[in-house]
């Protein structure tokens, strides 16, 4: 049996979910339990609600309709996304195959609010897109939890030395390179090399800087296995599929107006397509 995995528990994935179930098509959503729906006090505008309902709310219905069909939900953070035999979801727990992925996480504001920090200066992304080009040389990584470890081990791989620099922030669990909690007060970049300075002052000079704040939102999933995005939204065609085999995006991460009725009819897109795949087989 043909089985999907579904990122994100939000409108969009949940209801890609309930199609899935009633069509009894295995799928499986993992969530970490976040997204900015939660933070919805009131939402006034969707169909079928004559009071306003909160976002958490809507996002616990939701979840609920979909247990209540079958579903199966598993609580992990994504890290990554690969392609071996099949689609591979990479969680903190463990790995996760399946035939189709839809990734349905959102989107995230990934870039840090440092001064003179850009993309123009050639920061990266994903480790496992850019670990070579920075072999047996020096790196930083900005993150400071298991998104930030995940990059962080891969890039020990390869790299002469890797740091990860919190900003600030508390470590939200263990690496096992060097770390850094000191503010961080601008970047820039001088030839090939990029200047940290802290706000005391003192300057830390580096090859590389991988962003990896949070979680691994759907631009840096995207990424990692080689899906286009542009413009901070994961290109797709009329069906919500992207150009990997197999994989599909909805909701917010694919663009458009960023409304509960929108990710909704993304998510009944990408299942109804998926059905129809199923039944060609």
């Amino acid at each position: 049996m043909k089985e999907v995995i579904i990122i994100g528990s939000g409108p969009a994935g949940i209801t890609a979910g309930i199609y899935l179930t009633r069509s009894n098509i295995k799928n499986t959503v993992i969530t970490n339990n976040t997204g900015s729906l939660k933070k919805a006090d009131k939402i006034e505008n969707y169909y079928g609600f004559e009071k306003p309902i909160s976002g958490e709310k809507l996002i616990e219905n939701g979840i609920n309709q979909y247990i209540n069909l079958g579903g199966n939900i598993i609580e992990d953070e994504v890290v990554g996304l690969t392609y071996e035999d099949k689609l591979v979801v990479k969680g903190t727990k463990e790995n996760y195959q399946a035939d189709y992925v839809v990734i349905a996480t959102g989107i995230s504001r990934l870039l840090p609010n440092i001064n003179g920090l850009s993309d123009e200066l050639g920061i990266s992304y994903c480790a496992i897109c850019d670990a070579f080009f920075y072999r047996d040389k020096d790196v930083v990584v900005i993150g400071n939890g298991k998104y930030a470890k995940a990059e962080a081990d891969i890039l020990c791989k390869t790299s002469k030395s890797v740091k990860v620099l919190s900003n600030g922030k508390d470590f939200m669990c263990d690496f096992s390179c060097d770390t850094e909690k000191r503010k961080i007060s601008s970047v820039s970049k001088i030839n090939t090399k990029f200047e940290i300075k802290f706000e005391d002052d003192s300057i830390l000079v580096t090859d590389g800087i991988f962003i990896a704040e949070g979680i691994a939102g759907a631009m840096a999933l995207a990424k990692k296995i080689g899906a286009k995005t542009e413009n901070n939204k994961i290109i797709v065609n009329d069906k919500m599929k992207t150009n990997i085999p197999n994989l599909y995006a909805v909701g917010d991460c694919n663009g458009g107006i960023y409304q509960i009725s929108k990710a909704v009819y993304d998510g009944t897109i990408a299942a109804l397509e998926i059905i129809k795949e199923n039944k060609k087989e």
